[in-house]
């Protein structure tokens, strides 16, 4: 028989440092223990829930001592919430955490010679600087301690609201989140309150039952708002009703749309959305030029801090107006448009066929007639033949998912011998590894981090790779 392990409760703990994703570190015995919602100087009692002969992991049962620098979180949701972890770590604070774990994952795992890097870039707003945001209807929704305490019988309550870290069956009720701008708070309390006052019933997250699902709520710097509702089945009276009720008691709203999902997942990719009422997008604009956003579009999650690394991306590039560029993992072609009047010619490519159809009309949309795209799998595509047809690049722009790039894709860069690349990152630790896979021929010359989720321990990154 396997013999537990001991978790013990280590007492009154300093913590010295913040580390890899956003926890707080603290040292028992030479050993490293991670806990949450900690910052340095705390003294705290910690549950150790996780021992590995290296470190350790836990939760803070008590504070001894809270740290000088520790300010007062201002949602109510926080420690229940898995977003805003940083809100008791002042705002400069958190930029030189960021700054610090840039450094930190190109030397450690990258094992990258590193420039002197740029001060990091931190963003204006702090609050509602999310332009979307997805909750989830549950058909019990999660109790938080004091009612728990309290001994009354809650009798499943449904909700609307987000996820409990790690538990993809618990969600608990959102009052209000800070992280997106009104009417977003309101749209999401006034469908839950007419879902709940005429029965409609919640999804149960375990037994894949109930009508409704999720709602994403997107809006724009123009003012444009879109309401994605989520169903389970095509009941078109139930879906007329409660949107009638949207639509009538939001005029705000521009885009009001619906999907069918009867999958086991949430991704609506794969699906089709029906148009309601309003347009089937949303507009938004970067010096002058407009963006065409759909419903399952990837656009930018801070509009204000996009405009501001895609300013950092054309300035690294160092454009003159006579190069082929290639913009890969191109979106809607954000970048590529945006990049357009400086380039020659600009190549687009991405792995969602919708995605492309939007980066295509965007083009339009602004008259830019010197870009090309392409759908398609990035390592599938970059073959000798593409870049025949379509010229060698002297230029590359890359914006890849959190998993960075296939090392098949690295292997095409090295091979097409770009005179530059610009990799843009929301994963410093990914976007290291890959840099490492194209360091026989490339060197980091500049580093720019810029800070796209204030509260969290995410941090966005620009590197120019300049050929040797």
């Amino acid at each position: 028989m396997r013999k537990h392990r001991s978790k013990p409760l280590l007492q009154k703990v300093t913590i010295e440092s913040v580390a890899a994703e956003g926890k707080a570190l603290g040292r028992v015995d030479g050993k490293v223990v991670f806990v949450p919602f900690a910052i340095p100087g705390d003294v705290v009692d910690i549950q150790v829930t996780r021992k590995r002969n290296s470190f350790m992991e836990g939760f803070i049962t008590q504070f001894h001592t809270y740290s000088p620098n520790r300010v007062k979180p201002f949602c109510s949701h926080f420690e229940t919430c898995g977003g805003c972890k940083w809100q008791m770590l002042p705002y400069s604070e958190q930029l030189r955490y960021k700054q610090e774990q840039v450094v930190d994952q190109f030397e450690r795992i990258g094992k990258v010679l590193l420039p002197e890097i740029s001060p990091i870039i931190g963003s204006e707003k702090t609050r509602y600087y999310r332009n979307k945001l997805e909750f989830t209807f549950s058909s019990s929704r999660w109790l938080m301690k004091s009612e728990i305490a309290s001994g009354e019988d809650f009798n499943y309550l449904p909700t609307l609201g987000f996820h409990v870290p790690g538990r993809f069956d618990k969600v608990f009720k959102v009052n209000e989140c800070f992280l997106q701008p009104e009417p977003s708070n309101v749209i999401r309390l006034e469908t839950e309150r007419f879902a709940l006052e005429n029965g409609y019933s919640f999804y149960n997250l375990r037994s894949g039952e109930g009508f409704l699902r999720t709602i994403i709520i997107r809006n724009s710097s123009l003012g444009d708002v879109m309401v994605i509702l989520t169903v389970t089945r095509n009941d078109e009276e139930q879906i007329n009703l409660i949107l009638n009720n949207l639509k009538q008691k939001f005029p705000s709203i521009t885009s009001l749309l619906y999907v069918v999902n009867s999958k086991a997942n949430d991704t609506i990719n794969d699906l089709d959305v029906v148009l309601f009422s309003g347009n089937d997008f949303i507009m938004e604009e970067m010096e002058g030029i407009r963006f065409k956003v759909g419903p399952k579009s990837f656009y930018q999650t801070n509009s204000e801090q996009a405009y501001k690394l895609y300013c950092v991306t054309r300035e690294f590039a160092s454009l003159t107006g006579k190069e082929l560029v290639y913009d890969l993992y191109t979106g809607t072609g954000t970048i590529a448009n945006f990049i357009a009047n400086n380039s020659r010619r600009v190549v687009g490519i991405e792995y969602v066929p919708e995605a492309i159809t939007d980066a295509v009309e965007n083009s339009s949309l602004n008259g830019i007639d010197n870009t090309s795209f392409f759908a398609g799998d990035m390592k599938d595509l970059l073959v000798p033949n593409f870049f025949q047809e379509n010229g060698y690049p002297e230029v590359v722009i890359l914006d890849p998912p959190r998993a960075g790039i296939h090392p098949d894709v690295a292997e095409a860069l090295l091979a097409a011998h770009p005179l530059r690349i610009v990799y843009v990152s929301c994963n410093p630790a990914t976007q290291a590894r890959d840099v490492n896979l194209l360091s026989s021929k490339y060197k980091v010359t500049r580093v720019q981090p810029v800070d796209m989720f204030p509260h969290t321990h995410h941090v966005e990154n620009v590197v120019l790779l300049e050929r040797n």
